[in-house]
C-alpha cells in the first residue's frame, strides 16, 4: 500500500507483504513499546482485522495476530492489558473512516491459512543478549543458553542450595510468563526432559524466577520471555548437546566477576534502604569478594 497512519502511540507503515509498527517514544508511552522499538508485521502473520470505538472520542484499529504467529503474544497469552497491546492503534474519532479504510484494505491481504493456527513463528521476537532483575535473581539469556544467578538476598533456600542455574536451549519445551501486574508473577523455564518434577511454587522451582514490586516488568520480563521462546520453537526437533548438562548444579564455581559485582551492588541497595545492617552487608561482601 506504500501508505503511513499515526496514531496516538505508534506509526503504521503499510509495505506490500507487511506493516512495519514504530512505536513513539514519550513519558506516557507505555514501556513495552519504548523496549520493542518497532516491528514488522506480514500479514501472513494476520488473523483478522477490526475497528472498534475507544475511550474519550478515539477509534481503534487494531490487528489481530494467529495464534503461534508472534512469540511476544504466545508468552503474553492474553495478559497484556488492553492500552498495551503492540497490535492496536488508537486514532481520534474523526478519524473513524480513515480507520475502516485501512482496515478494509488489510483484510485484502488475508489468504484461507488466516483462520489457522501459524505453524511457526512469524513475527521475529527481540534479538538477545537480553537480561532482567527478577525479585531473588538475575535472568539473562544470549541466544542459545538461559542463565539464573540467585540474589541471596532474594532466593528462597532452596534455589540458593541448588546454586546459579544454566539451561540450553536445546533442552526447553517453552516458556510459561505470569505477568509482574498479576500476584505472583513470574517465568518459569518448561524443560523437555526435567531430571525430576517442577516445584509447584515458583520461588521453590530452580526453573523460575519470581518477580516483584520493581523487579522483572512487563517491557523488559516479557520481550525476555519471546526471545527464549523464538529460540526454543527454532531449536525444536534438535537434541542439546549430550557433553553439557541441562542445568549446572551446586558446587557450580561462581566466578563471574561482573556477577560478583551485580550481587554487590543489589546488597548496597538493600542496604542504602535499611534492609541489611552494616554488620550483614560487611559479611556477605566479604563472602562474594571472596568467590573471586
Amino acid at each position: 500500500m506504500g501508505d503511513v497512519l499515526a496514531g496516538f502511540h505508534a506509526v503504521w507503515e503499510f509495505d506490500t507483504d507487511s506493516v512495519l509498527i514504530r512505536f513513539e517514544r514519550g513519558i506516557r508511552r507505555p514501556k513495552l513499546f519504548q523496549a520493542l522499538g518497532e516491528r514488522r508485521i506480514p500479514y501472513e502473520a494476520l488473523a483478522s482485522v477490526e475497528v472498534t470505538e475507544g475511550r474519550r472520542g478515539t477509534v481503534v484499529l487494531r490487528a489481530v495476530p494467529r495464534p503461534g504467529a508472534d512469540p511476544l503474544m504466545e508468552a503474553a497469552n492474553g495478559q497484556l492489558k488492553e492500552d498495551a497491546d503492540p497490535y492496536r492503534l488508537v486514532l481520534p474519532a474523526e478519524r473513524g473512516t480513515l480507520a475502516e479504510y485501512y482496515a478494509d484494505e488489510l483484510r485484502t491481504t488475508l489468504g484461507p491459512a488466516a483462520k489457522e493456527p501459524a505453524e511457526r513463528h512469524l513475527v521475529a521476537a527481540p534479538d538477545p543478549p537480553l537480561h532482567f532483575k527478577a525479585y531473588d535473581g538475575k535472568a539473562s539469556f544470549d541466544g542459545s543458553s538461559v542463565a539464573f544467578r540467585w540474589f541471596w538476598t532474594g532466593a528462597s533456600s532452596a534455589k540458593w542450595k541448588r546454586g546459579d542455574q544454566t539451561f540450553t536451549v536445546g533442552a526447553l519445551a517453552g516458556v510459561e510468563w505470569r505477568s509482574p501486574e498479576i500476584f505472583h508473577g513470574y517465568l518459569r523455564l518448561l524443560e523437555r526432559e526435567a531430571q525430576e518434577p517442577a516445584a509447584g511454587e515458583a520461588d521453590q522451582d530452580p526453573a523460575a524466577v519470581v518477580f516483584g514490586l520493581g523487579y522483572g516488568p512487563v517491557h523488559e520480563s516479557l520481550p525476555f520471555a519471546a526471545s527464549v521462546l523464538q529460540a526454543v520453537r527454532a531449536a525444536e526437533g534438535t537434541e542439546p548437546p549430550r557433553e553439557e548438562p541441562v542445568r549446572r548444579r551446586t558446587g557450580e564455581t561462581r566466578r563471574d566477576p561482573a556477577d560478583i559485582a551485580d550481587r554487590i551492588r543489589h546488597l548496597g541497595e538493600l542496604h542504602d534502604a535499611g534492609l541489611l545492617t552494616d554488620d550483614e552487608f560487611s559479611t556477605k561482601k566479604a563472602e562474594l569478594l571472596a568467590e573471586l
